[in-house]
């Protein structure tokens, strides 16, 4: 390998560690804050007195403190801007060094400053960095403490403590509390309560006081290889504080590690060697679980079995999830432990497992994230303001406490998993509810890499003989204090030590690595369980990928408008316990990346987890042939843990490969002279390179590399160029998620602004997308219905898609928020806008609402318009007193304004109010591009293309005010009867009860529990008065809420005497579409009697006026097949997708209507002494007969069935007639076809009426019920009916008792 900087082409890919890197304080900069800060005009003045020399040197030192530095915090405390001191080698091609990025997550805090009375155990962390094409590179820190030799950095520290000092004591005598105790009680340390004090603890004397500043080495590496990587760099530092130099110098292993180590092979293992001892890593096989080396055991430990499966659940259904933790590591031992388990499938999103402190704004990206957040020592969780919390699950790791989302689907099984993960864990000694205890101490201290060094609480390693910790903990007035009072009680604390467990080093240096073996055995087991589950829940998954394009480029081209799954097929064939948690997974970025990867696999290597997750599919496959257990929600445990363990184990006892030893390198004498404490400089010539010799990895990788190239060279001659190529793949796979991480390298606001631009981009697309989705999967089901009123998708999958987007509103909501109040950013902008308008004295007028204005009707009858209004809308959510909280109230808003079409309008509204925008929202906002806001809010129009009732299904238990009113026919009868008129109002879910409508009154509110979609009205009179008859052309009654206005049409009398003698009447509704306030007037009015067929139908049934075109029988009969049709595929549809069965019976063109046209062919209806005759005067006229001819002895066998038909059918009629209902002629026959129905006795009782002896006089020769065939077909049409179980609504069949 040659040329400098950039090693031969084919070694380097395949090298174990990338770069080195080498952080601290820079001697020539000096002190520069963090955070741009200090009166640097105070600086000037305070430096008058000294001697000019150090005064112009120190000066240049804090020259950069500008206005704004916090005096609260001591020097000591504060932060200071760190730099990358040197990293080698200096670039690779493949992988560019980018230094802000590193320098960044290498000290997340920047430099901190300690003196000899401080803590000064060394820290190992480590961090990721992942690139724009989604790879990824790993780094490892040690962090430890140096001396300060730079007499100017002391001197400035110096400074800054005497401002500091003085900027306190001024600000306590201002407050006019002058005495010593409330000075120091001001101060940083609480406890102080003397000047003394506060100058010996809360100071720097140069004279007295050794200062000390953090420095940290770094290994970047491209597999997360994390304990070989801590084993190495604890070396280093080890060599670096040993009182005894290195066997040899510090370059010649650091050049080892970057040159000469090679990454092990996948299925191998491979020997390297640090400063004093061998280090072991390996690699699993291209068919195992790829590589993961963070110790899953802490994580279960931190958190617990329980919480880690809510989490790992919130991060499968894409939600913000936020880690929060004073360690770096334990940061990223949990984003990656859980990140791990997601396998096959990979986190899409933004994923930053340690957020540096000048990144905090990215909490607002209001995109899915995975990020890792350092809490302050002592500060809780209430402190912490997070722009957006409707979607968010916290988790505090060092307080073993998570924070959920209100509303989120279980994992499958989930109960059954936890037992089996607990299971697995108990094997190794791991309490299932985690062990924070544990988690601190005792376990860090059994999981020690080297034998001689003790972790303490925040995964500092210190080496036990360089530092005698009681030494150094003797001048501490805490342990001092503590000292005292163990004296006082009769503890004896003199000989305490701090050290490892004194056993013999042999013995130490196994259970080290058997601890090891432990974690990786159990890392393992832990995911085989976490993958078995999923190769589980996807066996199938296959059959369900649509591959429609014929060849990659047509398919990447036109990957937005395909449909790459067949989500509704899948999810129909899933067991149903699991579907609220699939119907939301299918939906996210990570399922959609699966299955694009394996689309790809056509054209391309198959992406390595797909790989290994097929080949685990094609084994159960082979063992279950086509299992039939897989459509089951039976649970299957994991059979392959001992195999997974045992690879490993086998690896890692049989050494594979070993590393070239570290040796001599051609360097200059008397550079790099060993200093104790003190890292050397390193000789950056013999590192910038690797060695120019091919060795015996070199022409492995050569290979490796030659078939990438061949690879290339295929990919360009596609047609596409590699360019375009890239680009599309890049948008086809970032559908809805467009930053992985932000960019750590420069945060100027120009790149914080294209960084939110995308942001919005990334918003309108989605909302593009997220609409476009909804009317398609509800106009592809309304397509389907055929001959049925309501059409619906599964409600299950609608009620995915509007909680997507509600959460996709609230993300927009609190994108940009000034100031955050409240957990939804869209409810606290919604309260703040109802205030104001409430304060106005028009107040919640929108211009679209009529007001109170009230329409006529051609009847004259009133029907008020229902006023459109935003904050009526949120009122009426504000009283639903079941929702608790503001996320909640959110949501609800959101589903009322959808059912009601408003979603567009009343979100036009709130931010019409422009200056109420710019008060709660930065420029960059969403909600402050004009232009990507109204293409927002006409996506969100294009729901008004169909009918929702997501308010009115999901709060079913909500009181709801309805209006009713009866329209009559006037022309032909008086307006208002003088009986006393009633109605009762029927829903899915429940009825209103009979109510009484007042007296001389058409119109009546009342208010029930939420009646869901309304169905039937049961209408009637007591015939009381002089005015009695009454003719009744239909009822409307509306929800007051939704504003679902329903109409019922009846145009029937009601009374004794006409018509059928009626008094009351069973009306089914229908919901009436309105589009517009204004339509909904005129479809109030009572619509021309020709068009309104239920009326015209039951009007020439009862001669009132007679119809002139009959139908003939041809019709008759297809009206039957259609009416029975209908409900047979009522039955076929998933339950939850079924409409009303009442309107299939009963409606206009169900199946009572149909029999009615059979009954009514050729039937003899002429007045009889002007008085009508019925089709029930012809069933009773049968039931007489039945019930006389019963009389007759008949033993043959074949008429013991008629008889027992003859004797049911005579016991329905007689139980409608003898119910105490005032029902007329026409309603009868309707409860005895609904009751035949159900008890699936039609096909039984058709024959009988066909043979009776009444037949002949009622009905003309050629009458359907006369023709033998016809008669025969409706019997086998009937017949299909036989095998539903057909349930009636309480309201149809209500006082019958059969």
């Amino acid at each position: 390998m040659s040329g400098s900087g950039n090693p031969g082409p084919g070694a380097a890919p395949c090298r174990f560690a990338h770069y080195f890197v080498l952080c601290g304080i820079d001697a020539e900069s000096g002190l520069e804050p963090d955070e741009l800060a200090v009166l640097y005009q105070y600086l000037q003045a305070d430096l008058h007195g000294k001697s000019s020399d150090t005064a112009d040197k120190t000066s240049v030192i804090i020259s950069s403190f500008v206005a704004g530095e916090n005096f609260d915090q001591s020097p000591l405390r504060r932060t200071f801007k760190s730099k990358v001191l040197a990293h080698y080698p200096q670039n690779i091609e493949w992988n560019p060094f980018d230094q802000d990025a590193v320098n960044m997550l290498c000290m997340p805090k920047g430099l901190s400053f300690r003196t000899q009375a401080d803590n000064r155990d060394p820290q190992l962390h480590s961090f990721i960095i992942t690139r724009e094409d989604g790879s990824r590179t790993y780094g490892f820190v040690l962090t430890f403490y140096e001396e300060v030799t730079s007499k100017q950095i002391c001197t400035a520290m110096q400074t800054l403590y005497q401002m500091h000092n003085a900027e306190q004591y001024s600000s306590v005598c201002a407050s006019s509390s002058c005495s010593m105790d409330s000075l120091a009680s001001s101060i940083d340390d609480a406890d102080a309560t003397s000047l003394a004090k506060l100058q010996r603890y809360n100071s720097y004397d140069i004279s007295r006081d050794t200062l000390y500043v953090s420095k940290c080495i770094c290994l970047i590496t491209p597999l997360p290889f994390m304990q070989a990587c801590k084993k190495f760099l604890i070396q280093l530092y080890k060599a670096v504080t040993s009182q005894q130099p290195p066997p040899l110098p510090l370059e010649s292993y650091i050049h080892n590690i970057l040159y000469e180590v090679p990454l092990p092979p996948p299925g191998r293992s491979l020997k390297f060697y640090g400063v004093y001892e061998p280090i072991i890593c390996q690699r699993p096989g291209p068919n195992e679980l790829p590589l993961s080396d963070y110790p899953l055991r802490e994580v279960f430990e931190l958190l617990g079995l329980e919480n880690l499966v809510q989490v790992f659940t919130c991060v499968l259904l894409e939600m913000q999830i936020l880690l929060y933790s004073q360690d770096y590591q334990r940061l990223m031992t949990v984003a990656e432990g859980i990140t791990t388990l997601l396998f096959p499938f990979q986190w899409q999103h933004v994923y930053v497992p340690i957020l540096p402190a000048s990144l905090l704004h990215f909490l607002d990206a209001p995109v899915p994230y995975l990020m890792g957040l350092q809490s302050k020592e002592g500060t809780d969780r209430s402190k912490l303001e997070l722009p957006q919390e409707a979607n968010l699950c916290f988790v505090d790791i060092d307080n073993h406490f998570i924070e959920l989302p209100e509303e989120f689907p279980q994992f499958p099984n989930k109960l059954e998993f936890i037992q089996e993960i607990s299971e697995v864990l108990l094997q190794f000694g791991i309490p299932p509810e985690g062990n924070l205890h544990c988690s601190d101490s005792a376990t860090k201290l059994k999981n020690l890499v080297l034998s001689d060094l003790v972790n303490d609480k925040k995964n500092g390693n210190i080496p036990s003989n360089a530092l005698n910790m009681y030494e150094l903990l003797k001048g501490n007035e805490t342990i001092a204090r503590l000292q005292a009072l163990a004296k006082r009680t009769g503890v004896t604390m003199e000989k305490m030590t701090i050290s490892t467990p004194l056993t013999e080093e042999k013995d130490g240096k196994l259970s080290c690595e058997e601890l090891e073996l432990r974690d990786y055995k159990l890392n393992v087991q832990l995911r085989e369980v976490f993958a078995n589950r999923f190769t589980q829940l996807f066996a199938d998954y296959e059959a369900f990928v649509i591959q429609a394009a014929p060849d990659m480029e047509s398919w990447l081209t036109n990957r937005e408008q395909m449909q790459n799954f067949d989500k509704a097929s899948f999810l129909s064939d899933q067991p149903e316990p699991y579907l609220p948690f699939l119907s939301h997974f299918i939906e996210t970025q990570m399922f959609a990346t699966f299955i694009d990867n394996k689309i790809m696999s056509q054209w391309e290597e198959k992406d390595p987890f797909l790989r290994v997750f097929d080949s685990r599919i094609e084994k159960i496959r082979l063992y279950n042939v086509r299992a039939p257990a897989l459509r089951t929600s039976n649970y299957q445990k994991c059979s392959t843990l001992k195999e997974a363990a045992q690879s490993i184990e086998q690896r890692l006892m049989k050494i594979d490969h070993t590393a070239i030893h570290p040796h001599l390198l051609d360097m200059k004498i008397g550079q790099g002279k060993y200093e104790q404490g003190f890292f050397p400089k390193l000789q950056s010539d013999v590192l910038a390179t690797g060695p120019t010799n091919n060795n015996r990895w070199a022409s492995r990788s050569a290979s490796t590399q030659r078939r990438k190239d061949r690879l290339r060279q295929h990919s360009e001659h596609i047609a596409l160029d590699n360019d375009m190529r890239e680009k599309y793949m890049q948008e086809a796979r970032s559908l809805g998620k467009n930053l992985r991480q932000p960019k750590l390298s420069d945060l100027s606001p120009a790149v914080i602004a294209q960084t939110n631009w995308k942001f919005v981009e990334g918003l309108l697309k989605e909302c593009r997308m997220k609409t476009k989705r909804m009317l398609v999967e509800k106009m592809g089901h309304e397509a389907v219905e055929l001959g049925h009123g309501e059409a619906n998708i599964t409600g299950l999958e609608e009620n995915t898609l509007i909680a997507s987007l509600c959460d996709l509103l609230e993300r927009i909501w609190s994108h940009g928020l000034q100031v955050k109040q409240g957990k939804s950013a869209l409810w606290s902008h919604l309260l703040q806008y109802q205030e104001r308008e409430e304060k106005q004295e028009h107040s919640a007028e929108s211009p679209v609402g009529g007001g109170t204005e009230r329409r006529k009707s051609d009847t004259g009858i009133t029907l008020p318009t229902l006023r459109v209004s935003l904050i009526q809308d949120m009122r009426h959510v504000q009283n639903m007193s079941e929702i608790k909280t503001d996320v909640g109230r959110a949501r609800a808003w959101i589903r009322l304004s959808l059912e009601k079409k408003l979603l567009s309008q009343h979100l036009k509204q709130l931010l019409s109010n422009q200056a109420l925008a710019k008060k709660l929202y930065k420029r960059y906002a969403f909600l402050r591009c004009e232009e990507e806001r109204e293409q927002f809010l006409y996506h969100l129009l294009s729901l008004n293309a169909v009918d929702y009732f997501c308010f009115t299904s999901v709060f079913t238990t909500i009181m709801i005010p309805y209006r009713s009113v009866i329209i009559p026919i006037k022309k032909l009868s008086n307006a208002i009867t003088t009986s006393n008129p009633w109605i009762c109002v029927s829903g899915e879910l429940g009825d209103s009860g009979v109510m009484q409508i007042p007296k001389n009154h058409l119109e009546m509110t009342f208010e029930c529990q939420n009646l869901g979609k309304l169905t039937t009205v049961q209408i009637g009179h007591d015939n009381s008065g002089l005015l009695a008859k009454w003719l009744v052309d239909c009822v409307m009654v509306r929800n007051e809420i939704t504003g679902h206005t329903y109409k019922f049409p009846c145009g029937r009398w009601l009374g004794k005497g006409v018509d059928d003698g009626s008094l009351e009447r069973i009306l089914i509704g229908e919901l009436v579409s309105s589009t517009s306030d204004e339509e909904l007037g005129k479809q109030c009015r009572t619509p021309p009697q020709q068009k309104s067929p239920t009326v015209t139908r039951r009007l020439s049934i009862t001669s009132l006026t007679g119809r002139n075109t009959k139908p003939n029988a041809g019709q008759i009969q297809e009206g039957i097949g259609e009416a029975v049709n209908n409900i047979v595929k009522h039955f076929h549809k998933p339950e939850k997708e079924r409409g009303s069965l009442t309107i299939l019976l009963c409606g206009e063109n169900g199946l009572v209507a149909a029999l009615e046209q059979v009954f009514h062919h050729g039937f003899k209806s002429a007045r009889i002494f002007h008085k009508n005759v019925f089709i029930w005067d012809f069933i009773e006229k049968a039931v007489a007969y039945f019930e006389t001819s019963d009389q007759i002895g008949d033993n043959e066998e074949a008429l013991l069935l008629q008889r027992s038909s003859c004797k049911t059918f005579c016991h329905y009629v007689n139980a409608i007639n003898t119910a105490p209902r005032n029902i007329g002629k026409d309603g009868k026959f309707q409860i005895l076809v609904c009751l035949g129905t159900r008890d699936h006795l039609l096909s039984q009782w058709i024959p009988l009426l066909a043979e009776c002896p009444p037949i002949t006089r009622m009905y003309e020769e050629n009458a359907l019920l006369r023709d033998r065939m016809t008669v025969n077909s409706l019997i086998r049409v009937l017949q299909t009916l036989q095998d539903f179980n057909i349930i009636l609504e309480g309201s149809l069949i209500k006082g019958v008792d059969v």
